[in-house]
């Protein structure tokens, strides 16, 4: 029989090497090859089961090939959901059949319109682009109000497309739909000038509608124009529709001052400060919800105009006065006139008053909207004592506080719709078929007012974003590239799996390795507190989309580190940076020539970046490419470990205990793995009786000749499996002669010359 001890020792001494030399045999190169070369083509259960080389080849891997055979079983553990605690795998014992589960993704990757990560950047956009309306809308005032200084002429105006979209949008125009000509004319022209081109046009337009109402009337029949319903009647309607709604390019032709020729009079400014400021306020009401500088501008108007009202009615019937009101103390819309009179008319020294008896739920508003003014009973007041300037002042308070209340609303009710009707998408079209999430997508990337069609949207939400020359990319514009990562389409239109620097089954289990390694020798308060950081990880990990974004966060460095088994204090992120960006097929690259070489590349091979750390789709279907590595790994072992075996069982014990040690937490880990167990009770000469003994005395009397700790231990570790090695050789009666122990042995760290010596002594009965 060959000595355990030496054989031992010279497959570890160079481990890579031993391994190398065993993929490097026929039979197995083959086998791992295949296995290589077809694993990626699988796209299901079955598929996996139906292959007997790769099937087999995975179960070997992960010493479960004396299960071979039960398929149906196996099914059962491929379905778990790892997640789920009470799922079929996580409810075996055999931690190997979860591992086995978990080096798959045939449950892991979910198919889902939108990840959380992705509907909470969503979403943190759209409440980002609202916040920022206000600063654009206040930085476009500020570019027009010093550029218009320096134009001179229309054409200068024209082909600066900031400055005539800001013009265009002040006056209710989009800027799509005007041409050259027609601005020019209307721009040019002297609204005071019957002859000027806006005013032709204006009556030129009306006067054909008209003549085609008169068509209408000279051929209907009197009966036809007395009926409301007729078609003659629901045309007259229409053509006068168009007459009373038609555009009025006369405030856009009284904002400038050009000449005919559309060049400017000597000393002239294309608009005067007084034209420049009504057009801001303009532009400021254009938008499609009220901004600071919207609710300023009336705030302003309020403080002068209040000043001068000497009735009540000069408020109910200026409405911009009514709404400031109304909405400054927190009314609803539907808020009339007449009450609001009733209201400040009222005596408040009266308990009888309308304010003091009436208005349910808003009567506590009603007294302090009444004690705002100082109107006589019958309504009113001396002009300038309306309010005194603490009535004012406390009123402009509340409407700088409430102003934009009911947009808040609005943004909240779309943003608890979104979330509930996203969940209810199932492909592209339903997707885009929905307003109220189009909304709030389109908002969020700046695409509202683009005015895209279904077609080019669902061009952009099926690109390949992994894909340079996609359609997406050819566009040429961010706002479509962000719109389409915020969402998981396949190119048919059905829903993806959403692409992730890890996959859901990769963080998984690096979530739970890091709660593995924090909790093992720790409390329960260790565990929770692991648990806690282990959720932080899961969530921010969705939201990484480049190598650089990861490693710019040491605490997710940290966690990876620590998940790995390795020191954090001793792992610099620049050292982990070059991992990442190590050539694996080369050997002398980086991460091959590291002493922990297999580990960082299960690290590195977790996360789906590419060689310029972009995210890069996964590449091995349903197996990622550190579940690759590791079944391979994983084969190798196994296989060295059986070959091994069939010369010297103990070899087989030694090599297995030193893959498996890391798994082992507790005594009740090794009492559940009668290999774990043998090299145990060998190493401290644990009598054959204990075996018989109660699990409980058992697992007490291993703690007392082992601390666990030490397994995790590389050096510590390597001491235990020189003994059992050596102890095992006396047991089985191996002769050693003095000079092969020492050459084994080799300066290596463990059992020294002397202590061999002695033992083999003991075993001759020296």
């Amino acid at each position: 029989m060959v000595s355990t001890y030496i054989d031992y020792n010279l497959i570890t001494r160079d481990m890579k090497t031993s391994l190398q030399r065993t993929s490097e045999q026929v039979l197995v190169a083959r086998e791992s090859q295949y296995y290589k070369e077809n694993i990626g083509k699988v796209t299901s259960i079955d598929d996996f089961l139906g292959d007997y080389r790769l099937y087999s080849y995975a179960m070997k891997a992960h010493g479960l090939e004396d299960m071979t055979y039960a398929k149906a079983f196996m099914r059962k553990v491929l379905e778990s959901d790892l997640s789920d605690e009470s799922s079929y795998a996580n409810m075996l014992t055999d931690e190997r059949y979860r591992n086995f589960a978990m080096a798959f993704s045939f449950s892991q990757s979910t198919e889902v319109v939108q990840s959380n990560a992705q509907e909470d950047d969503l979403i943190g956009l759209y409440n980002q682009s609202i916040a920022n309306q206000g600063d654009a809308v206040r930085e476009d005032t500020v570019y027009f109000n010093a550029v218009m200084d320096t134009v001179t002429t229309v054409d200068q105006l024209w082909q600066n497309e900031r400055l005539k979209n800001y013009v265009l949008t002040a006056f209710g125009f989009d800027p799509k739909y005007m041409d050259y000509t027609h601005f020019k004319g209307v721009v040019t022209s002297d609204v005071s000038d019957s002859s000027s081109y806006v005013n032709v046009k204006a009556a030129a337009y009306t006067q054909g509608l008209q003549d085609k109402i008169t068509a209408v009337q000279n051929s209907a029949t009197p009966a036809e124009l007395a009926d409301s319903t007729s078609a003659a009647s629901k045309l007259i309607a229409q053509y006068q529709s168009q007459i009373n709604n038609a555009p009025d390019y006369t405030p856009l032709a009284a904002a400038f001052n050009f000449q005919n020729d559309g060049t400017l009079a000597s000393g002239d400014k294309a608009m005067s400060d007084a034209q420049k400021a009504a057009t801001n306020e303009a532009y400021v009401f254009q938008q499609p919800r009220l901004s600071s500088s919207a609710a300023q501008l009336n705030q302003l108007y309020y403080d002068s105009t209040i000043a001068t009202v000497d009735n009540v009615s000069d408020i109910t019937g200026n409405s911009r006065l009514f709404s400031y009101l109304r909405v400054a103390y927190g009314l609803p819309s539907g808020f009339l006139t007449s009450t609001f009179e009733n209201i400040v008319t009222s005596d408040l020294s009266d308990p009888a008053s309308y304010a003091n008896t009436q208005g349910g739920e808003y009567n506590a508003i009603y007294k302090e909207l009444a004690a705002a003014f100082n109107f006589a009973t019958d309504g009113t007041v001396t002009a300038g004592n309306a309010q005194t300037a603490a009535q004012m002042a406390k009123t402009d308070g509340l409407w700088t506080a409430r102003y934009d209340d009911a947009d808040e609303a609005a943004d909240e009710a779309l943003i608890k719709s979104y979330k509930t009707l996203i969940s209810l998408v199932s492909d592209v079209d339903g997707l885009l078929a929905d307003t109220k999430i189009m909304k709030l997508a389109l908002t969020a990337v700046g695409l509202e007012n683009e005015g895209d069609s279904a077609r080019k949207l669902k061009k952009v939400l099926t690109s390949d974003l992994t894909d340079p020359k996609s359609y997406v990319y050819t566009l040429k514009d961010d706002r479509y590239v962000e719109l389409a990562k915020a969402f998981n389409f396949k190119a048919d239109g059905t829903l993806g799996i959403p692409m992730l620097a890890q996959s859901e089954s990769e963080i998984l289990n690096t979530a739970k390795s890091y709660v593995i390694e924090k909790s093992r020798f720790g409390t329960e308060d260790d565990k929770t507190k692991a648990t806690e950081e282990s959720k932080y990880y899961s969530a921010e990990i969705e939201k990484i989309e480049t190598l650089d974004d990861l490693l710019s966060n040491r605490r997710l460095v940290d966690f990876i580190v620590v998940a790995a088994g390795l020191d954090p204090e001793e792992v610099t992120t620049d050292y982990l940076r070059q991992m990442f960006e190590s050539d694996f097929s080369d050997p002398k690259s980086f991460i091959n020539t590291e002493p922990n070489s297999e580990i960082y590349k299960q690290i590195v091979s977790s996360y789906n970046f590419d060689a310029e750390g972009n995210l890069a789709k996964p590449t091995q279907g349903i197996q990622t490419r550190r579940g690759l590595l590791e079944t391979e790994d994983l084969y190798l072992n196994q296989t060295l470990e059986e070959q091994k075996g069939e010369d010297n069982a103990g070899v087989r014990l030694a090599l297995y205990f030193r893959r498996m040690a890391e798994d082992v937490s507790t005594a009740y880990d090794i009492l559940a793995d009668t290999a774990l167990l043998q090299v145990i009770q060998t190493t401290f000469s644990i009598p054959e009786e204990m075996a018989s003994a109660d699990v409980d005395i058992q697992y007490a009397y291993i703690n007392r000749v082992l601390d666990m700790e030490d397994l995790h231990d590389p050096e510590k570790l390597e001491k235990l499996l020189q003994r059992f090695t050596a102890l095992y050789d006396i047991e089985n009666n191996v002769d050693v002669s003095p000079a092969e122990l020492v050459l084994s042995n080799n300066g290596r760290g463990g059992i020294s010359a002397d202590t061999l010596m002695s033992l083999s002594q003991l075993r001759l009965g020296g």
